[in-house]
C-alpha cells in the first residue's frame, strides 16, 4: 500500500507491434480512411489478429468507398511485418472482413446529437511531467518509442516489431524520486543469441541500454535501479504468431498507465459519437487545463452519458486535496466553457478529422500533438474563479 514516506509505482508501454497495439493501428487506420471522404462517418471497427490471420468486424455507416484489404495490408507493413521470420508478413497474411452497418437503434440516438452509448469518462493530468501526466508512463511510452525508433533506422537491425516496456518509479512524500526498476523486452533475430541458443548475447544488452534505455532515462536511474533486458533470455518468436491481438485491450497503457480511474471503454475504431473515445479526450483536455492554471497539483475529470441525450448526467472534478480551490467550485466553470455534447466535443477537438492512426501507439494523452493536450483555456478559468 501507498503512504506518505515512500512507495513504488509501476506503468508498462508497448510498441506498435505488440499483436493488441497492431489491431488498434488496423482499426484506426480504417476509421482515418473513411473520415477523409465521409466526416460524418458513424464507425466501430474491431480487429482480431492471430498467427497469419486477421479479422476484422464491426459496425460502420458511411458513404466512403475504400478498399479494407490495401489499407490493412498497409498498416502493417508500415509496423514492419514484412517478413515471415517476425512471424507475420503482410504480403501472406488472411484477411477476413465481416463489417456490418450501424444499428438504427443506435442510430436513432445520435442522429439527434445524442451520445452514442451510456458510460462514464476519466480524464486525469498531474504536475509530475511537462506533459502533466504521470512519470512511469511517460517513461515508459519514451521507451516503447526509442525501441521503434532504432529498428526503423537500422541502428539495431536486429530488433523485431514486438516489444513491452516497464518502469518503476520510487516516490517519497509522494514526489517521484528515482527509477527503482527498468524492464525491457524486445523480439529480436537469432544472430543476437549466444551459443547456447538460449540468451540473447551481453553485447546486445549493452546495445539496448545505450541505444535505448540510458537516451530516455539518463540521470534517473543509478547504481540501484534493477535492468532487466529480455529477462526470459531470448525473445524471436513474436507478435502474432505468439500471443493473439484485439482491439481495446490495452486500454490502461493508452491512458495513464493505471495512475488514474478508467471508465472501461477503449478507444481504438470509434469515431467521435462514441463518448467512450470523445468524452475521455475532453475529460482529459478540462483536467490538464486545471493543473496548468494552478488549481490542484493533480485532478481528475469524470463525464458520464446515457445515450441518446446530448448533456452529460454528470459532471465531477476532484483535486485529491492537492488543489488551492475544491473540486465543487470548478465544476459549474467546466459546464460554462467547454462544450460537452458529443456533437460539440466533436467540433471543439477536431474529431472529425483522420488524426487517429498516430494515436493508436504509444498513449493517447501527454502527445503536445493532439488537439486536447491543448492549454487554451487557462486565461478562462482564471476569469471565473477568480471573481
Amino acid at each position: 500500500m501507498a503512504n506518505q514516506s515512500g512507495y513504488l509505482f509501476t506503468s508498462e508501454s508497448v510498441t506498435e507491434g505488440h499483436p493488441d497495439k497492431v489491431c488498434d493501428i488496423v482499426s484506426d487506420t480504417i476509421l482515418d480512411a473513411i473520415l477523409e471522404q465521409d466526416s460524418k462517418a458513424r464507425v466501430a471497427c474491431e480487429t482480431f489478429i492471430s498467427k497469419g490471420l486477421l479479422i476484422v468486424g464491426g459496425e460502420i455507416t458511411t458513404t466512403a468507398k475504400i478498399n479494407t484489404r490495401e489499407i490493412i495490408k498497409g498498416a502493417i507493413k508500415k509496423i514492419g511485418y514484412d517478413r515471415s521470420s517476425f512471424g507475420f508478413d503482410y504480403h501472406t497474411c488472411a484477411i477476413m472482413d465481416t463489417i456490418n452497418t450501424q444499428s438504427p437503434e443506435i442510430a436513432m440516438g445520435v442522429d439527434n446529437g445524442g451520445a452514442g452509448d451510456q458510460g462514464l469518462m476519466i480524464g486525469f493530468a498531474c504536475q509530475e511531467t511537462p506533459e502533466l501526466m504521470p512519470l512511469p508512463i511517460t517513461l515508459a511510452h519514451k521507451l516503447s518509442m526509442r525501441l521503434a525508433h532504432v529498428r526503423k533506422k537500422n541502428i539495431l537491425p536486429y530488433l523485431g516489431p514486438d516489444g513491452k516496456t516497464q518502469v518503476t518509479v520510487e516516490y517519497t512524500n509522494w514526489k517521484a524520486k528515482r527509477i527503482s526498476a527498468v524492464v525491457l523486452s524486445t523480439q529480436h533475430t537469432e544472430t543476437i543469441l549466444d551459443k547456447t541458443g538460449k540468451h540473447i548475447i551481453e553485447k546486445a544488452k549493452k546495445e539496448i541500454f545505450d541505444y535505448v534505455i540510458e537516451p530516455i532515462l539518463g540521470k534517473l536511474i543509478d547504481e540501484s535501479t534493477k535492468i532487466y533486458i529480455n529477462p526470459t533470455g531470448k525473445f524471436i518468436i513474436g507478435g502474432p504468431a505468439a500471443d493473439t491481438g484485439l482491439t481495446g485491450r490495452k486500454i490502461i497503457v493508452d491512458t495513464y498507465g493505471a495512475m488514474a480511474a478508467h471508465g472501461g471503454g477503449a478507444f481504438s475504431g470509434k469515431d467521435s459519437t462514441k463518448v467512450d473515445r470523445s468524452a475521455c479526450y475532453m475529460a482529459r483536455h478540462i483536467a490538464k487545463n486545471i493543473v496548468a492554471a494552478g488549481f490542484a497539483q493533480k485532478c481528475t475529470v469524470q463525464l458520464a452519458y446515457a445515450i441518446g441525450v446530448k448533456e452529460p448526467v454528470s459532471v465531477m472534478v476532484d483535486t485529491h486535496r492537492s488543489g488551492k480551490i475544491p473540486g465543487f467550485k470548478i465544476e459549474p466553470v467546466v459546464r460554462k466553457i467547454f462544450p460537452l455534447a458529443p456533437r460539440g466535443i466533436a467540433e471543439y477537438l477536431q474529431l472529425h478529422k483522420p488524426i487517429f492512426a498516430k494515436t493508436a501507439s504509444y498513449g493517447h494523452f501527454g502527445r503536445n500533438e493532439f488537439p486536447w493536450e491543448n492549454l487554451n483555456k487557462v486565461e478562462e478559468f482564471h476569469k471565473y474563479i477568480d471573481q
